[in-house]
């Protein structure tokens, strides 16, 4: 009976240490993560403006700007993705490996669908390594419809 007991606390005495050990693990598994957060850092790449102010514009009727950028690294860099950030956007860009000192352009191009302010991003990925990719703002407000007035004529 006595063996019995014994046996029935070590075997849980055994588990309590595993138990421990395992929590261990979990810690260790976090820590490459921030390690891998760490690495990301800016861009090198000098853009002349990061955000555009349309100001009022027509519904209906797209509008597009240009941003340009210079290569200011050591290396080649290529535009890797182009990402809008709805369907309302489009964007177009240079699509030949940049040298350094060379300039490369993004347009995006804004089709608006319904009145009020927006603001729409562009995300751009390139090929520079570890840099993080670059958020372009597009911004503006919709006219609103008016609505034309039937002048009624009188005849006396």
């Amino acid at each position: 009976m006595k063996t019995l007991k014994l046996s029935i606390v070590a075997l849980f005495i055994t588990s309590l240490s595993f138990a421990q050990a395992v929590e261990a693990k979990k810690v260790v598994t976090k820590a490459p993560n921030t390690v891998a957060a760490a690495q990301t850092k800016a861009s090198a790449m000098k853009w002349n403006t990061e955000t555009h102010e349309f100001g009022e514009i027509e519904k209906g009727k797209p509008v597009s700007y240009e941003f340009t950028f210079t290569n200011t690294t050591n290396e080649t860099v290529l535009i890797t993705n182009v990402k809008p950030s709805c369907g309302c956007t489009a964007a177009n860009y240079t699509k030949t490996p940049i040298k350094p000192g060379e300039k490369g352009s993004i347009t995006a191009t804004y089709n608006a669908a319904n009145p009020g302010n927006f603001t729409k991003t562009v995300t751009v990925t390139t090929s520079e390594e570890g840099a993080a990719p670059k958020v372009l703002i597009i911004k503006g407000n919709v006219k609103t419809e008016e609505k034309k007035e039937e002048k009624s004529v009188m005849f006396k």
